[in-house]
């Protein structure tokens, strides 16, 4: 190790041969990264869906899990609490999320490069479900877990099922 005078709270980066050079982020090709959440009252084995309004951006009229994309520099349990709240009103902490699925898909309609999706289960929560974005959504309710709607988003549908199902935990999708 060589010996380097202490620093005066500046940042001092050293190239050495064991160290790699430290790599720029591809932020203009990076995977795009979303968060989704099933919350599940497992008392009454219910989960809460959204329906997809007319006027979203895809799958209008489906039905969906709360889902949203991260933010940049934004923890993706940070994602999914907000994107929860935001969407449902509902109440998350991210410590009580626990991871349910992992859908990588190669390409989505905002996601030219991919899409990784963390699917998270939440089994506490505060709050009453309610639609807070009524121009994306056209409801928001909970639905039982052995009634889940046909016309539901494929990825997000193929990971509750799998999830309710104790199935497995990772989805392609696209990729070949």
């Amino acid at each position: 190790m060589p010996n380097n005078p202490p620093d005066e709270g500046n940042i001092v980066t050293q190239q050495t041969d064991d160290q790699p050079k430290a790599l720029k982020p591809a932020l203009e090709s990076m995977t795009l990264l979303v968060a989704a959440v099933i919350v599940h009252d497992e008392a009454t084995n219910r989960v809460v869906l959204l329906q997809r309004s007319e006027n979203a951006k895809f799958a209008q009229g489906m039905w969906d899990l709360p889902v949203g994309k991260s933010e940049p520099g934004e923890p993706i349990t940070e994602t999914a609490v907000r994107e929860l709240y935001e969407e449902t009103g509902l109440t998350v902490k991210p410590e009580s999320l626990k991871v349910a699925h992992i859908i990588h898909g190669a390409w989505g309609i905002e996601a030219p490069n991919g899409f990784l999706t963390v699917v998270f289960a939440a089994h506490e929560w505060t709050g009453e479900p309610e639609n807070r974005e009524p121009r994306k959504h056209s409801q928001v309710r909970w639905v039982d877990a052995d009634a889940i709607p046909e016309e539901f988003v494929e990825t997000t549908a193929s990971a509750l099922r799998r999830y309710l199902a104790d199935g497995p935990q990772v989805s392609l999708d696209g990729w070949g």
